[in-house]
């Protein structure tokens, strides 16, 4: 039983769901994840190739599956592999969730898998793999990743439509938030219209942090230091203020008398790239109702020892609106700068599969040798 008065349950408490963004075979065949539950209250799990990569690659605890996999399709692609040892975990995953998803109606308790990144230019083939990866996975905690690319806006809103829990990735701008925004909501219309339920179908907006301080800071050095380290979490606060516009409006009200819930804000990238910046700089600083912080394993386990339960995300909004004009006026293009993020971000996920791709070819190899 999690005690009320640590930092992890006291989060939660505080109305952020704590997830975890991390996953491994071990984690749940060792009853790891189970005592996360147990312990801490951890409500939900992020997964992405880089992290499949480094659980396959670095243990041989996917051998059986893989090896098992191979015999059921000897003329398996590495692509039908990997999902094969993925769906087995997330699969495997959400069923230890599936009592958090029960005692939070559905709210959390949510496990997602991404689609593939190189799909992130194509829409049709996004909603195309997400039926499948959903109709495998077979499971009402699931959550299927689709990155916040201009080009996925129409596939986020179909997938919506269609009555898919949706893990909206890779976002780094308030437009695009807001673009992501409609298009969860236009789905949620077009379903509406057709008559269809709308109850428990579940959304994040995964909005990345740390990254845009990464790529801000450099600029900011020689016109104005005392803002490095600042924007990322302005950026964020301003999202927060669109999110609670958005899902108050009488649009949206009109659909949650339906049954529909918000679209929540999930704080991802929320380990600190910088070592000069505290450890907890990403979490401590974004705290507040309707939201998700998904945490990797070294924050997550900081957080768990000293972490501060503020409601700090809604201070100083003034002061978040003045760091974010104040790019404009020393020449600094932040549209630009979280373009060329968004273009990093799906570059890196697809170099990240591919790599993932060539190892499970590899150990495949040498498993059928």
């Amino acid at each position: 039983m999690s005690n009320p008065t640590m930092p992890l349950p006291k989060l939660n408490a505080a109305g952020q769901s704590v997830w975890y963004d991390h996953i491994h075979r071990g984690m749940i065949t060792t009853g790891g994840l189970a005592s996360l539950i147990e312990a801490d209250d951890l409500r939900g799990v992020t997964s992405n190739p880089a992290i499949f990569d480094k659980a396959i690659t670095s243990t041989q605890d996917y051998d059986d599956i893989l090896q098992q996999a191979l015999q059921q399709n000897p003329g398996a692609s590495s692509r039908e592999l990997f999902f094969a040892l993925a769906i087995k975990d997330i699969r495997d995953a959400a069923d230890i969730l599936r009592p958090v998803y029960d005692a939070t109606d559905g709210v959390d308790g949510m496990i997602s898998l991404e689609v593939s990144p190189d799909l992130a230019q194509d829409s049709e083939a996004t909603v195309r793999e997400a039926h499948e990866l959903h109709a495998r996975l077979n499971r009402p905690n699931v959550m299927i990743k689709v990155p916040a690319t201009e080009a996925c806006l129409p596939a986020i809103e179909q997938l919506i439509a269609d009555g898919m829990n949706i893990n909206v990735t890779l976002l780094f701008a308030l437009a695009r938030y807001e673009s992501v925004a409609e298009a969860y909501i236009r789905g949620l219309e077009r379903r509406a219209k057709q008559g269809r339920r709308l109850e428990r179908i579940a959304s994040v907006a995964s909005f990345f942090v740390s990254r845009v301080d990464a790529a801000l800071d450099p600029l900011l050095a020689d016109k104005r230091p005392d803002l490095q380290g600042k924007l990322a979490i302005a950026n964020a606060k301003l999202a927060y203020q669109s999110f609670k516009m958005i899902f108050s409006s009488d649009r949206f009200n009109a659909l949650q008398a339906k049954g529909a819930r918000p679209q929540r804000l999930l704080w991802a990238s929320t380990s600190t790239k910088n070592p000069n910046y505290p450890e907890l700089l990403y979490v401590e600083t974004l705290i507040g109702p309707q939201t998700v912080n998904t945490m990797p394993p070294v924050t997550y386990e900081a957080f768990r020892g000293v972490g501060v339960v503020a409601p700090t995300l809604e201070s100083d909004i003034g002061e978040a609106e003045a760091q974010i004009a104040a790019l404009a006026d020393l020449g600094i293009d932040l549209k630009a700068v979280t373009d060329r993020l968004e273009q990093e971000g799906v570059a890196s996920f697809g170099k990240a599969f591919d790599n993932l791709l060539s190892h499970i070819a590899h150990k495949a190899q040498g498993l059928s040798a």
